[in-house]
């Protein structure tokens, strides 16, 4: 059997999911880091296994998995127990539309490669960048916090897909000062998952390289 293998990167949000994820799902893995600021992710024999150069990517099973809610998907149909969405198809598409509340309308416009843009074609300094950051997270999380229930976690007793995308979304929120008084229900899933060893074990200063 191969060794499963994740290229990651610390401070990356899509990694911290997997991380999360594999964690969740007791799936043990060598990290691999790819260090995005030294551009480790567009040498040419990672391009070559995954063209779009971006982290993470699971070596798994003798596959190069790309894009971390299809490397979670993967994981849980190999790994079902616990599952981060339901079999139920109403339910599922609930959990998908919170999950890609952040995964597709938050984080893509935040991403490193947007915010080095705004930089370098639209003379955008420090602070308008943080404003940008910040816009696009309260936006996001202002929908998500009218999605969030009032116990529990947004997978209810377990944690699903909604919570795993959402932990590095809140991190990420904290490091770019995004005041976060307006959502309660965010605050209080996040502490709750914060303080459970699968998500612990996953965070960025847990898993930085010394």
């Amino acid at each position: 059997m191969t060794e499963t293998l994740l290229f990651d990167y610390w401070r990356s949000s899509a990694s911290y999911r997997v991380r999360i994820a594999l964690n969740l799902k007791g799936v043990d893995y060598q990290s691999v880091p790819t260090d995005l600021l030294a551009a480790s992710h567009k040498a040419a024999d990672y391009v070559a296994r995954n063209p779009q150069g971006f982290v993470p990517m699971l070596s798994i099973d003798g596959h190069d998995l790309t894009q971390s809610l299809a490397i979670i998907d993967y994981l849980d149909a190999n790994y079902p127990d616990p599952p981060m969405v339901s079999s139920d198809p109403a339910t599922r598409a609930k959990t998908l539309a919170q999950a890609l509340v952040i995964a597709a309308d938050i984080h893509p416009v935040n991403n490193l490669r947007i915010l080095g843009y705004l930089k370098s074609e639209f003379d955008a300094d420090d602070a308008a960048v943080a404003k940008w950051y910040r816009h696009w997270i309260v936006e996001g999380f202002a929908a998500l916090e009218a999605m969030a229930p009032e116990q529990g976690f947004f997978g209810g007793d377990l944690p699903n897909l909604a919570d795993v995308c959402l932990v590095p979304q809140m991190a990420n929120a904290r490091r770019f000062d995004t005041p976060l008084d307006a959502f309660p229900k965010l605050v209080r899933i996040d502490a709750a998952l914060q303080a459970l060893p699968a998500f612990a074990k996953a965070a960025p200063d847990a898993v930085k390289p010394v």
